[in-house]
């Protein structure tokens, strides 16, 4: 199932969602322009056994690897992927958490996903790359805050054709998914990261935000354990 918008209006403009695709875009253009995009690929990905003190690798600042890496993209199917579930999901939960709340969450959901894929194997020197598991924690979140949200998908099953389904069917086959793909060999997909970084967006949510409906986030009052507002 591919989703193509949801039903899920916001009261305000998403301007860091737009800032994330667009810093995301330049990079990827970058990328494909450069003759030496395997090595700055390598150079700013982030290298698990780089973490750890491999310092034979050659590796931007290896710390700050887990956000550069954050914003590269291995190709055009990796990069419109990621940009089209990050431009239908993010929207909404920036538009409760706040701007700056949701800059840290994003990045927080993205190097907890890297530390998830770490984990499995801390003297990996493969780079990882992308998004993902940034947005992966951005769905988390979207499926504790509005899971009765309809989405509009496109289903591939001999033909195609439409389905109106709720973000919770949607995003927990999503996350069901990500194990089923656990055993697969050979692949070069960081699935941990997905389920890390999706979990992460979920907790992260549970305990920090107050579960809404869209009523709530049209009269403005305040979402989180704070009597702050998110757009104060």
């Amino acid at each position: 199932m591919i989703p193509l918008k949801d039903e899920n209006p916001t009261r305000n403009k998403s301007y860091i969602r737009l800032l994330i695709l667009i810093i995301c875009s330049i990079v990827f253009i970058l990328q494909l322009t450069n003759d030496n995009r395997e090595f700055y690929t390598y150079y700013f990905g982030f290298k698990p056994a780089s973490l750890i003190g491999n310092n034979e690798l050659p590796t931007f600042f290896a710390p700050l690897t887990l956000i550069s890496s954050l914003f590269m993209h291995g190709g055009w199917m990796h990069f419109l992927g990621n940009m089209l579930y990050l431009w239908i999901f993010a929207d909404n939960v920036e538009d409760i958490m706040g701007k700056k709340r949701f800059i840290i969450f994003y990045i927080s959901s993205g190097v907890i996903a890297c530390f998830s894929q770490a984990i499995v194997n801390f003297n990996s020197t493969i780079p990882m790359i992308g998004a993902s598991g940034s947005i992966a924690g951005v769905l988390g979140a979207y499926l504790h805050l509005f899971p009765k949200a309809k989405i509009l998908v496109l289903v591939p099953f001999f033909i195609f054709f439409t389905l109106r389904i709720s973000a919770f069917y949607l995003l927990l086959f999503w996350f069901i998914y990500q194990f089923i793909n656990l055993g697969g060999q050979g692949s070069n997909v960081a699935w941990f990261a997905h389920i890390g970084g999706f979990i992460f967006g979920f907790l992260y949510s549970l305990f920090f935000v107050r579960k809404v409906n869209l009523k709530t986030v049209k009269k403005g009052k305040s979402i989180f354990l704070k009597k702050k507002g998110p757009w104060n």
